[in-house]
């Protein structure tokens, strides 16, 4: 010791040296205490270094830990070996790195090398273009596939039970039978037409029973189209919802030989339909559906709107009921009077009709607006059954004549040329032209083309147009227009356009 308190570092060299640094000489009492407890300070500070750098290196660890779990062992502010890249506390710079463990990414990631550059094959591209793994096709006994025929008809087999039976059908000829009979099977289970049953079905049905049994009372053959037609409207408004009944409708028909349309509802066409029949209900002694409502005009137009404003809100399937128990008293009634009553009038307010026209009348409308509903609620339609097609198509070429006239009074349609200028005499044979209907319920009609008492004639043809049954009905129902209909036109063109509109203009709401 120098001086009074101070403690200089021990030196295992001067180990043997006095207290002058003179090597041999043997240190006194006082010196051996000082070097004792200089020596005891030393432990204990060794001990302490040792213990501080112990828990720093501890506390490092747990960081790492950490942050290995948090990071991954990626990290890039780490090493290989998942610790800090700097100098922890207590690490001595000087201290050897360890060697980077194998197993790891390394710190900085290689540059990739091209595939080309490896001599390595290049992948197929169809394994490319087609990563799934492919399977090895099953091996089954015959059977096996033979009781997997039942499922792989149904296309209920999984895709490689489906390639097993499909290539042992083509070695097998008793499954390859069995696998045919049963593909026709399942297609007697999925039908591809509609659902719908066959319009003339309910025909064929009641002729047949009335063959066996002849009717105490039968429905005129002019009531039958009306009676059918109807029925069917009630078979498709069965199981409307609330949303089908409300589900919008636009009415369309030609009125001075421009289109012209009504918004409504599925329940408003039903209360139109209920009303306008009332008109045959009030010819043949029937209670009228609108009760105390009044139109201002007796036509099915003032009729219907009257109908319409006097309801407290929009027509709902209420007026199902109402509607189908009054077609059914109609039927019944023209049933029960006879056929005597076909030739009682039918007021339609600017015309009448004699009641077998104007049931035949209410059957085409039946149909008409039933087709407005089921495209309302997009629901297939199909036409009339052949023999009820042809009688609503007979009744538009009675009308034909009496409608061309009515519009050449009005300036609607062309006078007839020099020679005819006059009317023909009632009964004798005039310019006519022939319509032709195709199809289901077609036929041919000579019509008169200057007089309504005229009788068409095949020498006087001027004209003649050929149309699908069902177009030319749409035609008379105004929701085809005269210039779009499919038709077949060769003669005088003037005497075809007069035709064409007169058969729009036969339309009304």
């Amino acid at each position: 010791m120098n001086e009074a308190g101070r403690f200089e570092v021990y030196d295992e060299h001067d180990e043997h040296k006095g207290p002058e640094g003179h090597g041999g000489q043997e240190p006194d009492d006082h010196s051996s205490q000082d070097k004792d407890h200089d020596e005891d300070h030393d432990k204990d500070k060794d001990r302490k270094d040792r213990k501080d750098r112990k828990d720093r290196k501890d506390r490092k660890d747990r960081k790492d830990r950490e942050d290995r779990e948090e990071n991954g062992p990626g990290d890039p502010a780490r090493g290989a070996d998942g610790m800090n890249s700097g100098h922890g506390d207590g690490d001595d710079p000087a201290a050897p790195k360890p060697d980077p463990d194998p197993d790891q990414p390394p710190r900085i990631p290689l540059p990739r090398a091209s595939v080309e550059d490896t001599g390595r094959p290049l992948p197929d591209l169809e394994v490319l273009a087609d990563p799934a793994p492919r399977r090895a096709p099953l091996v089954l006994e015959h059977r096996v596939l033979k009781s997997l025929l039942g499922a792989w008809a149904l296309a209920a087999c999984s895709p490689e039970e489906a390639a097993a039976v499909e290539e042992h059908l083509g070695t097998c000829g008793l499954c390859a039978d069995e696998a045919r009979r049963l593909r026709e099977a399942v297609g007697l289970l999925h039908p591809s037409e509609t659902l719908d049953l066959d319009p003339s079905l309910r025909t064929r049905v009641l002729e047949g029973c009335l063959e066996r049994r002849p009717p105490r009372i039968p429905v005129p053959e002019w009531a039958t189209p009306y009676d059918a037609e109807a029925a069917r409207l009630d078979a498709l408004l069965q199981d409307f919802g609330d949303a089908e009944w409300h589900a919008p409708v636009r009415l369309r028909w030609f009125e001075k030989d421009e289109p012209t349309s009504r918004r409504t509802t599925v329940a408003g066409v039903i209360a139109h339909l209920l009303t306008v029949d009332g008109l045959v209900a009030i010819a043949l002694g029937l209670d009228d559906p609108m009760g105390d409502v009044t139109a201002d005009r007796p036509t099915p137009s003032a009729r219907t709107e009257a109908y319409w404003r006097a309801s407290h809100y929009p027509p709902t399937r209420a007026v199902r009921a109402p509607w189908r128990e009054q077609t059914h008293d109609l039927v019944r009634t023209v049933s029960f009077t006879g056929g005597g009553t076909g030739k009682l009038s039918v007021p339609y307010g600017d015309f009448e009709l004699p009641l077998h026209d104007a049931m035949l009348d209410r059957a085409f409308e039946c149909w008409v607006h039933a087709e407005d509903i089921a495209e309302a609620v997009d629901y297939p339609y199909e036409p009339p059954s052949g023999a009820d097609l042809h009688q609503m198509v007979a009744l538009a070429a009675r009308m034909l004549p009496t409608v061309l006239a009515a519009r050449r009074r009005d300036g609607l349609a062309a006078p007839p040329p020099g020679p005819y200028r006059h009317l023909v005499p009632a009964g004798e044979p005039g310019r006519s032209l022939r319509l032709e209907i195709e199809g289901s319920g077609g036929g041919e009609w000579l019509i008169p083309l200057d007089s309504p008492a005229a009788i068409g004639s095949a020498e006087h043809e001027v004209a003649h147009i050929a149309l699908d049954g069902g177009e030319f009905c749409r035609l008379a129902a105004g929701h085809v227009s005269p210039q779009e209909a499919a038709a077949g036109q060769m003669g005088d063109r003037e005497a075809i356009r007069d035709v064409l509109f007169a058969a729009a203009s036969l339309s009304r709401m």
